[in-house]
């Protein structure tokens, strides 16, 4: 698995959603890597749907559709309807999960 967080420089919840997603991952193994967005051209390049972006294998699990790309700060609502800078824990989970059982889907003969 992939994981990316795609950021605007000094994006103060990217390391929240660094954290989240080691917490998340509970030591499996992944690649998770965090790009720093300069502009509104890379952030469309990309994917950028506000910062922090967090894609798994590339997609981004917590966009909603149609979401206009965008380096301006994200928010993402939590389990108890709170807005966050960064998924909780357990929406990363599941969307690990998913992206997991995907792979595996397609993987088979």
């Amino acid at each position: 698995m992939r994981i990316t967080v795609l950021a605007v420089l000094d994006c103060l919840n990217a390391p929240l959603a660094r954290e989240r997603i080691e917490q998340a991952l509970d030591g499996r193994a992944a690649e998770v890597e965090l790009i720093e967005v300069p502009d509104e051209a890379q952030a469309a390049r990309l994917g950028m749907t506000g910062s922090p972006t967090v894609l798994i294998d590339g997609t981004d699990p917590f966009a909603a559709p149609g979401t206009a790309t965008s380096v301006s700060c994200r928010l993402y609502r939590s389990p108890d309807g709170r807005t966050e800078g960064a998924p909780s824990v357990d929406d990363l989970q599941r969307a690990m999960y998913v992206a997991e059982a995907a792979t595996t889907a397609t993987a088979r003969p």
